[in-house]
C-alpha cells in the first residue's frame, strides 16, 4: 500500500463481493486475531501467504470485530475468510508503516463515494479500526498517493477513524502536527474525518 488511498480504493471496488463472502461458512480463524502492540513503523515487507494475510488483515480490529469480519486481498480482491457481523477487514500492503484497516458497513459506503469523488452518503457516520496504525501521503488532500515535494507521509499510532463527519469536528486539530492527539484529516473536504489515538 502506498497509502490508506490505495487500500480504501481497491476496498470500495469490492463492495458488492462483500455481502456475498458473507453468507460462505467461515474457515477456522487464527488462534489469536487482535496483537496488543503495534508494530515499529518504518519501511515493512507486507505479507505473502494467505494465513498472514489474515492476520495481518484481523489485527486492525479488536478480537470481538475480527473474529466475524470479512477478509478481503488486495488487489486480488480474493475473500480471505468470509464474515458475517458487516465488517471488512485488509492486510497490510507496501508502505512506510504497517496499517491494515477493518472498516463497517457504512464505513465502505464512504470509501466507495471517495474513490468515485461522490459526497458521502448523507447521515451515515462510520467507523473504522487501524490498531496497527497508518501512514497517509497527505492531511489535507483525499486524492494523494505520496507527500508533496520536501513533505513526510504521516505517521499515525494505533486510532479508530470517525467518518462521514462532515463538519461536525469543531475544536479538533486540522493538522497532523500531533498525531498523538485527536485531529481531523481532510478538513474542508466532504471526507473529513475524525482520527483518535487510542495509545
Amino acid at each position: 500500500m502506498r497509502s490508506r488511498l490505495l487500500i480504501v480504493g481497491l476496498l470500495a471496488v469490492v463492495v458488492g463481493l462483500t455481502a456475498l463472502a458473507q453468507t460462505k461458512p467461515a474457515p477456522t480463524a487464527p488462534a489469536k486475531t487482535a496483537p496488543q502492540t503495534a508494530s515499529k513503523v518504518g519501511p515493512v515487507a507486507p505479507p505473502t501467504t494467505d494465513a498472514e494475510k489474515i492476520k495481518s488483515a484481523l489485527s486492525a480490529a479488536p478480537a470481538s470485530v475480527a473474529k466475524d469480519a470479512t477478509v478481503m486481498d488486495m488487489p486480488s480482491m480474493k475473500v480471505l475468510k468470509p464474515g458475517t457481523n458487516g465488517w471488512t477487514c485488509i492486510p497490510d500492503s507496501p508502505s512506510p508503516g504497517v496499517d491494515p484497516m477493518c472498516v463497517d458497513k457504512n464505513g465502505m459506503e464512504w470509501a466507495q463515494a471517495w474513490m468515485s469523488h461522490k459526497d458521502p452518503p448523507a447521515g451515515k457516520m462510520a467507523l473504522g479500526y487501524m490498531l496497527m496504525g497508518g501512514s497517509d501521503a497527505s492531511n489535507t488532500d483525499p486524492f494523494a498517493t505520496e507527500p508533496k515535494a520536501g513533505e513526510k507521509w504521516v505517521d499515525t499510532g494505533p486510532h479508530i477513524m470517525v467518518l462521514n463527519i462532515a463538519d461536525h469536528f469543531a475544536g479538533y486539530p486540522t493538522t497532523a502536527t500531533n498525531t498523538k492527539v485527536p485531529y481531523v484529516m481532510f478538513a474542508g473536504t466532504p471526507y473529513a474525518h475524525l482520527m483518535v489515538p487510542i495509545k
